[in-house]
């Protein structure tokens, strides 16, 4: 067969010999041919019956994009492997040209391997991602890192094919530009630091809702990357955070809120000073009727009147004694409002407190714990906050409130008139 062969090509070259360049025009033209072809048949067959062999043994629903993706690339060598191989056997070509052109496939095949390599890290970081606790330590950034690693000795082989030196002594040379190239990537060597850190101490994981108002930052964590942590706001706006910036800056991360159940309520009430008395009978027997009061009422006012029952030995006046207000009633019955409320969370701090005295009113604190969710937190907070608004009065209580000039308009005109 291959006696056959040369002895056609022999013919070729006879018949064609009174027009120049057209043998070699032909070899070449053939040498294209079979090196498309070859690129044909690996890509067409060989990724077909790859394809369905990983289907066969992955199931249906894998997803083959990425392995097939690698191989395609890998299947990229093969036509250039071919033309660097078949030139030699292309008559009349000049050496120079002959060995630039190897150069160049020779280049093209460590390119093709380089972008292989690349996409076979995807594949990995795709399949790694697959696992439970892959969000909570995700290796995006370091593989990352291993690409440019590739890249750079990619170059640096293309190079040096292109130069026609050894790699080693190319290396060697670039000894002296290592502060350069320090530079050029000081910001990568930092970002892996800050990925390093943040990968080993868990302070951000993907699906995390993170706050950080100097990146203007608010909502879920989506993407872990070497140089860039991708936040996706709760306005579908994407910001985009230097992973360092996780390590030299402060941000609030609410994953802690989101695993213990509840989320806190810290909210005041501003109430009217001049509004808060003790009460009377009549209030105490109307007060009496909340079923939150019952029993509060009845053990407060023996508790009372044991009391003054001591000290109106000495002291009968009645200013003397101890008496209920409306306020220290009401806090009373916001607690035990709490202690009843279902959305409440009553394994976690309950407090009702009075704060200091401002000028906008003296605060009643409400501290507590509602479920994470935010639309149920939401709806918790308001529904406990409009009874609270709307029972105040029951209890002889205001709350403070700075009046706008609508109110003196009014009385204006109303004396005007």
């Amino acid at each position: 067969m291959a006696v056959m062969g040369i002895r056609w090509l022999d013919q070729l070259e006879n018949m064609l010999a009174p027009y120049p360049m057209a043998y070699p025009a032909v070899v070449l033209a053939a040498l294209l041919l079979v090196a498309w072809l070859a690129n044909f048949v690996t890509k067409r067959i060989l990724l077909r019956g790859l394809r369905s062999m990983i289907e066969r043994f992955s199931g249906p629903n894998h997803n083959a994009r990425q392995p097939l993706r690698v191989i395609a690339r890998l299947a990229n060598i093969v036509p250039s492997v071919v033309i660097a191989a078949g030139l030699s056997i292309v008559p009349e070509l000049p050496p120079g040209l002959v060995n630039t052109l190897k150069a160049l496939c020779h280049a093209w095949t460590v390119l093709t391997i380089a972008m292989a390599v690349s996409h076979a890290l995807d594949a990995f970081n795709d399949f790694y991602e697959r696992r439970a606790d892959a969000r909570n330590k995700p290796i995006k950034g370091y593989l990352q890192v291993v690409k440019i690693i590739v890249f750079v000795f990619a170059g640096l082989s293309i190079v040096a094919i292109l130069v026609g030196v050894e790699l080693l002594h190319l290396v060697t040379g670039l000894g002296a530009a290592t502060a350069v190239f320090m530079l050029i990537f000081q910001d990568t060597i930092l970002s892996l630091v800050a990925s390093v850190q943040i990968s080993g101490d868990g302070r951000v994981r993907i699906g995390d809702w993170i706050e950080m108002p100097s990146q203007n930052a608010d909502g879920d964590v989506t993407d872990i990357a070497l140089h860039t942590v991708t936040v996706r706001n709760f306005d579908n706006t994407i910001t985009t955070i230097p992973t360092k910036k996780l390590v030299t800056e402060s941000f609030r991360n609410w994953r802690g809120m989101q695993e213990s159940g509840g989320r806190r309520i810290k909210r005041s009430l501003y109430l009217d000073q001049h509004s808060v008395r003790f009460l009377d009978a009549p209030a105490l027997e109307r007060l009496g009727q909340f079923g939150l009061l019952d029993d509060y009422l009845q053990a407060k006012q023996q508790e009372l009147g044991q009391w003054n029952a001591k000290v109106a030995e000495e002291h009968p006046e009645p200013v003397n004694a101890r008496r209920m207000t409306n306020l220290g009633t009401f806090r009373v019955y916001v607690e035990r409002y709490l202690r009843s409320h279902p959305d409440i969370k009553q394994d976690m701090t309950l407090l009702v407190r009075q704060m200091a005295p401002t000028p906008q009113g003296l605060p009643l604190e409400i501290y507590c714990f509602a479920p994470t969710a935010w639309a149920q937190y939401e709806r918790t907070q308001s529904d406990v906050f409009d009874h609270l608004l709307a029972i105040l009065p029951e209890f002889g209580l205001r709350v403070f409130q700075e009046s706008s000039d609508a109110m003196l308009m009014a009385a204006h005109e109303a004396r005007s008139s």
